[in-house]
């Protein structure tokens, strides 16, 4: 990964988040022998996917003269005021702290680490195992333009990326693509089972749901068109999609319902930052 030789990172937490960027900076090229996980539940089986990297189950276990460049925080928020001030010695060596945590605000991290902390937020979602990611960032003012290149590149490694200047947004980030990604395997879910309701055979209706979502995903990301163009160039007057699209977008139906969803998560993100 260029520019990223050279630079130690210490990771806190490897569930499925964590392990899933760990894979992707990996793939990326940045050394392993760079990198060390803290990771209270350390499963022995899962070894060999981080080959050459230092699996430790305490902060108490990192080597002294392990100085990192950057502490990436991928625990659950629940856990997030037990475990940051462990790390705050790493601020006085000018580590950059870069956190996946949903609903955790900056202004948290500045309480923990110290107001000099230099802090990222970051807000990725679930593709990034496939490098097909979605992440969002936000930088407090103590942020480098070096560090700041660094959290971009760290997280393009997992795939696309955007910074916004108003954390304030951070919330309804979460609520499109952090949590998006169930809204998608919900909607093959419900497809699925709609085709089995008129007669298709269950693993049939599974795969035409799972190919069309896929590929028009695809198509979407590909196209010079935007999606509502799209819609309109395979809907004819009066045809089969016209007629199952009156029905979605009735005045109860998926964009108010989507609508609904989102704000509920938006909701729920502030809620978890207090």
């Amino acid at each position: 990964m260029t520019g990223l030789v050279g630079d130690k990172l210490l990771l806190v937490g490897c569930g499925k988040m964590g392990g899933a960027l760990l894979q992707g900076w990996l793939a990326e090229g940045l050394a392993a022998a760079d990198v060390v996980v803290v990771e209270p539940a350390v499963d022995p089986a899962r070894s060999g996917q981080v080959a050459g990297v230092a699996m430790l189950k305490t902060p108490a276990e990192i080597p002294a003269s392990f100085q990192p460049a950057v502490v990436v925080f991928a625990v659950k928020p629940q856990s997030m005021a037990e475990v940051v001030p462990q790390y705050a010695r790493f601020r006085e060596a000018g580590a950059l702290f870069l956190s996946i945590a949903a609903g955790t605000t900056i202004s948290f991290f500045e309480a923990h680490l110290g107001a000099a902390a230099a802090v990222v937020r970051v807000m990725p979602n679930t593709p990034a195992a496939i490098r097909r990611g979605m992440s969002v960032l936000t930088a407090n003012a103590n942020v480098s333009e070096d560090q700041r290149a660094l959290a971009g590149r760290l997280m393009a490694a997992a795939g696309a990326c955007a910074w916004i200047d108003d954390e304030g947004l951070m919330d309804a980030v979460t609520a499109v693509s952090g949590s998006g990604p169930a809204y998608v395997f919900l909607l093959i879910e419900c497809l699925a089972e709609a085709g089995v309701a008129v007669g298709l055979p269950a693993d049939l209706a599974a795969q035409l749901a799972l190919e069309t979502v896929a590929g028009a995903g695809a198509l979407a990301r590909d196209a010079d068109e935007a999606p509502a163009q799209l819609r309109v160039n395979v809907t004819s007057p009066g045809g089969t999609t016209a007629a199952a699209l009156e029905a979605l977008m009735a005045e109860d139906g998926l964009p108010r319902l989507m609508r609904r969803a989102v704000e509920a998560a938006t909701r729920r993100g502030k809620e978890l930052g207090g």
